[in-house]
C-alpha cells in the first residue's frame, strides 16, 4: 500500500505540469497575437458624464387676433298701442249719460234771383212808339241777298232795349247785321205787371226783299 503513494504523487505532479504548459502556450499565443495589449499601449479613458441639455420651453402659442364683433341685426321698433283711459266709476256711483252736441247745419241763403221776364204776345213794334227800320246793305242788294230774320229782343223796366240776338238767322250775315243795329235804336213802352213796370221779352220779326225793276 505504501508503495503505491510515491507513484500516486509522481502522476499528480506531472499532470500540474501540463496543465501548466498548456496556460503558458495559451498566454503565448493571446501576447502574440495583440490580444491583450501592452501597459505602454493601454490608455485609461476618462468618461465625462455631461449633463443633457434642458428640454426647450415650449413657446406659448401667440394669441389670435380679436375677431370684430357680428352686428347686432336691428329689430323693428315695437308699435305703440295708444289707447284712452276710461275714468273709473265706483258702483256706487250713478252714471249719468250726456247726449252729444247736436250738430250744427249752417244753411247758405239762396242766391236772390232776378225776376225773369214777361214774355210778351205780340210783336215789339206793337210797344214800341219810336222805331226806325233797317237800312238794306248795298252789297247785299248788289249780291241780291233776301231772307227774313227773327230777333229776340229784351226790354228793360224803363223801356230800352237791353239786349238782342238772332233767333231765326235770314242766311246773311249782312242782313242779320242790319237788324240787330236797328232794333237797338227802338224805344218802346215798359212791360207792367201789377201796376209796375218789369222786364219783357219779345220777338220781332224783319224781312229783306228787293223790289222789281
Amino acid at each position: 500500500m505504501l508503495e503505491f503513494l510515491p507513484r500516486i504523487e509522481g502522476e499528480k505532479l506531472v499532470g500540474l505540469l501540463f496543465v501548466l504548459v498548456l496556460h503558458g502556450a495559451a498566454l503565448y499565443g493571446l501576447w502574440s497575437y495583440r490580444i491583450i495589449p501592452t501597459p505602454d499601449e493601454a490608455i485609461t479613458l476618462m468618461v465625462n458624464f455631461i449633463n443633457p441639455p434642458p428640454p426647450e420651453q415650449s413657446k406659448p402659442p401667440k394669441p389670435e387676433p380679436p375677431k370684430p364683433p357680428k352686428p347686432r341685426p336691428i329689430e323693428p321698433p315695437e308699435h305703440l298701442h295708444l289707447a284712452a283711459e276710461a275714468p273709473v266709476v265706483l258702483p256706487d256711483e250713478p252714471v249719468v249719460f250726456v247726449p252729444p252736441p247736436a250738430p250744427v247745419v249752417v244753411v247758405s241763403p239762396l242766391p236772390l234771383l232776378p225776376p225773369q221776364p214777361v214774355m210778351l204776345s205780340n210783336e215789339l213794334s206793337v210797344s214800341c212808339p219810336e222805331r226806325s227800320p233797317p237800312d238794306y246793305p248795298m252789297f247785299a242788294k248788289r249780291m241780291n241777298e233776301q231772307g227774313r230774320v227773327v230777333l229776340r229782343v229784351e226790354l228793360g223796366e224803363d223801356g230800352r232795349v237791353a239786349n238782342a240776338t238772332v233767333k231765326t238767322s235770314s242766311g246773311y250775315q249782312r242782313l242779320d247785321a242790319a237788324a240787330l243795329g236797328a232794333v237797338k235804336t227802338w224805344r218802346c213802352k215798359p212791360a207792367m205787371q201789377n201796376g209796375a213796370a218789369v222786364r219783357a221779352v219779345a220777338l220781332q220779326p224783319f224781312s229783306f226783299i228787293l223790289e222789281e225793276r
